[in-house]
Formats: structure tokens, C-alpha cells, sequence
């Protein structure tokens, strides 16, 4: 193969490894009634195996990138993708709460390990003012993903059983694995053209460095938002509104998989854009389309009868719309040198204040007042991203421009 396609090929292979990634979350949010009625357990236990999935994914993700920036990174995405790919299979032998618990915390570790690397890679076989297109394509896996663990999770699920659509979602991931193992890796920095400061540079200097901490923090009210949000939707649909899960899974699905699509690659093309203009444009992209979500959501909790799907889906496709930019902001915001270490400190901070709590936060709400209620955390954080977001435009880093 000519080399001028490897960099082609490492972002096909790690978009869909990417979507496995997501597929392999949301399998359980499709079958979650089922597994709860089973096992017995009630949404508070429920939200906890999502929780207890990212405390151990922020737990290993610093010693992972700590690692990822001084051994070849390729070799510890396929170690975790065989980690995650695994226990995910085993899924099939749980049959009591504490071994799905135990499932769950065990694929975080796997997990962590290419999610952190994954897109220093990415950022490494790109130019800096093409990696909104470029990570938009790659983010397409959290979106198509999710889309296809509802799907696949409500078909399976109905017909084989809770157990079955982890066996469909954790296999195809050897394979990938494989086939990224003799992908050569592009080198540290190749495409940077970062202006030279300390802080970009060195670990220390992360603290720092504003346009780093104004990304992460609104990375984190975004997955608290969109973590919460995507674990108890299908259950809302069909408790609150009465929506059968089979149907709640494949509208939701289906409007998560064409959202993904468009509204990420046009915030991506939209970022990139904008970027030759406004060194801030991937912030203010991302916050700004947080802004326009926030009211929407509202809606589409609050509103029943035909204006609900509808403000579901406009709601979804400006969450949707910054996830490209917001995470070109992040990897340009830090040295190559660093990098891998300061995605796995921006992993551990965005799931700690995010998504490792929300949904067994929303469920202990839930339980206590009801599940429109609980969605509020989820207004309350998104608003906050889009300031966070916003605010954080004026510490983007410049770039010299390519001759």
C-alpha cells in the first residue's frame, strides 16, 4: 500500500474501532429494562455499572497515557482493544449483578487504553487545520455507535436475549485489532505547527494553560450531559411516554445514527472553516451549539404527543455538532510531546466530573422524584459547557500558517 494512505487507513480503522467502542456502552442502555427486571435491581444499581465502568476507565487512563508518550502507541490501543473486546464476550456467562459489575469495570481498563491514545495518533497524521474534519470522522464512532448499541441491543435483545447482542457487539473487535497491528505509526509531532511555549510542552505547564483547562472542563459538562442523557433515554421513552422499548431503541437509534453523521461532519467542515478567520473557532463552534441545545432538550423532556421525536432530534443534532471541533481544540492545545499524558489527565477529568456519575446520580433522583426530574442535571450541565466553551475561544493557541 503507498504510504500516502496509511494515514487514511489509521483513521478508518480507528473510526471503527471507535464505533465498537460505543456500541459495546449502549448495548446496555437498549437492554437495561430487561437486565434490571432479571436481576432485580433498581436505577440507582442500574446507573452504577455505567459508573462503575468509568471510575475504573479514569482510574487507568493517567498511567496509559503516561505510557502512550514514551512506547510505541499502537501496541497498547491493540492490548486494550483485546481487553474490552474479551470481556465483553463474557458478558454471555454473567448471570448475577456482581459479575456484570465486575464485567463492566474491567472493560473500562480496556477502554482507556485506546480511547487515550487513539486520537494523538489522529492528530499526528493530520495538519492542525484539518483535524476538525479529521476528528469529526473519527467522533462519527460515539454517535453511529450509540445508534447501533440500541439497535442491535433492542433486536438481539428481544429475540435472543439480554446476553446476546454483547457476544454481536464484542467479537468483530479482534479482528480490527488485528488489522491495526500492521498499520504503520505516523511520528510524534509530524504535523504540528504549534507556536513554542512551556506550557503546551511539559506537564506542569498544563495547569497552566488556559486553553487546555477551558477545553477539558467543557468536554466534562458535556459528558455529564450527554452520558446521563443517552443511559436513560430509551428507559424515559417507555416509562414516561409509554413508547414501547423496541421502538423507543430504533427511533432513538435512528435519529442518534443520522445526527452522528451530519451534524458531526458539518461541525467538523464548520470548525475548519472558520478556523482560518478565528484561532477560537472550535470553541466557540462547540459552545455555541451547546447554547442552542440546551432549550431544545427542555422540550423534548417536557413536551409529549407529536413535537416530542422531533425536538429529540434538533436536540441531538446541536449536541452532536461540536463534538469534532471541540476535540481538534484539545489536541491542538497541547505539544505532541505531551500529548498522550494530557488527553489521559483531560479522560480522567471529563468521565470524574462527567458521565462516571451522572447516570447513577440521575437514577438516585429518579428513584426519589421522578425521571423528567432528574434530566435536569443534564440542562443545568450543558448550559454550563457552552460558557465554558465560549469563554474559553480567547486562550486558543495559535499556529503558524503552512507555505
Amino acid at each position: 500500500m503507498p504510504p500516502r494512505l496509511y494515514p487514511r487507513l489509521l483513521l478508518a480503522l480507528l473510526t471503527g474501532l471507535n464505533a465498537l467502542n460505543y456500541i459495546d456502552r449502549s448495548v446496555l442502555f437498549a437492554v437495561q429494562p430487561d437486565i434490571q427486571k432479571e436481576l432485580g435491581i433498581n436505577d440507582a444499581q442500574a446507573g452504577l455499572l455505567t459508573s462503575a465502568f468509568f471510575f475504573t476507565y479514569v482510574i487507568a487512563a493517567p498511567l496509559i497515557g503516561w505510557i502512550g508518550d514514551r512506547v510505541p502507541r499502537r501496541h497498547i490501543v491493540v492490548a486494550g482493544i483485546f481487553v474490552w473486546s474479551g470481556f465483553t464476550v463474557l458478558t454471555w456467562f454473567a448471570h448475577s449483578y456482581w459479575q456484570l459489575l465486575v464485567r463492566h469495570a474491567i472493560v473500562g481498563i480496556g477502554e482507556a487504553s485506546y480511547a487515550t491514545i487513539a486520537p494523538t495518533l489522529i492528530a499526528d497524521s493530520f495538519p492542525m487545520e484539518r483535524r476538525g474534519r479529521m476528528l469529526a470522522v473519527f467522533n462519527i464512532g460515539l454517535p453511529v455507535g450509540t445508534a447501533a448499541g440500541y439497535l442491535i441491543g433492542g433486536y438481539f435483545g428481544r429475540h435472543f436475549g439480554w446476553r446476546a447482542p454483547f457476544m454481536v457487539a464484542g467479537l468483530p473487535g479482534f479482528l480490527l485489532a488485528l488489522c491495526l497491528w500492521f498499520v504503520p505509526e505516523p511520528a510524534r509531532g509530524q504535523s504540528d505547527r504549534l507556536e513554542v511555549e512551556e506550557k503546551r510542552s511539559s506537564i506542569a505547564g498544563l495547569w497552566s494553560n488556559s486553553a487546555f483547562l477551558s477545553a477539558t472542563l467543557g468536554l466534562a459538562m458535556y459528558t455529564f450531559a450527554v452520558g446521563g442523557l443517552q443511559v436513560w433515554m430509551p428507559t424515559f421513552l417507555l416509562r414516561v411516554r409509554g413508547v414501547p422499548l423496541a421502538r423507543a431503541n430504533a427511533v432513538f437509534g435512528l435519529i442518534t445514527l443520522f445526527n452522528g453523521i451530519v451534524a458531526t461532519l458539518l461541525g467538523g467542515m464548520l470548525g475548519d472553516r472558520m478556523l482560518r478567520r478565528r484561532p477560537g473557532a472550535y470553541y466557540t463552534v462547540s459552545g455555541v451549539s451547546m447554547f442552542i441545545a440546551v432549550p431544545l432538550m427542555v422540550v423534548s423532556i417536557y413536551a409529549s404527543g407529536a413535537i416530542m421525536f422531533p425536538a429529540i432530534f434538533a436536540a441531538v443534532f446541536f449536541l452532536l455538532l461540536g463534538t469534532g471541533p471541540i476535540n481538534a481544540a484539545l489536541v491542538n492545545s497541547v505539544s505532541a510531546r505531551i500529548r498522550s499524558t494530557a488527553l489521559a489527565i483531560n479522560v480522567f477529568v471529563i468521565h470524574l466530573l462527567g458521565d462516571a456519575f451522572s447516570p447513577s446520580l440521575m437514577g438516585r433522583i429518579s428513584d426519589r422524584t421522578s425521571l423528567p426530574a432528574a434530566f435536569g442535571t443534564a440542562f443545568v450541565a450543558a448550559a454550563l459547557s457552552g460558557a465554558i466553551l465560549v469563554y474559553g475561544a480567547r486562550y486558543a493557541p495559535r499556529f503558524r500558517v503552512a507555505h
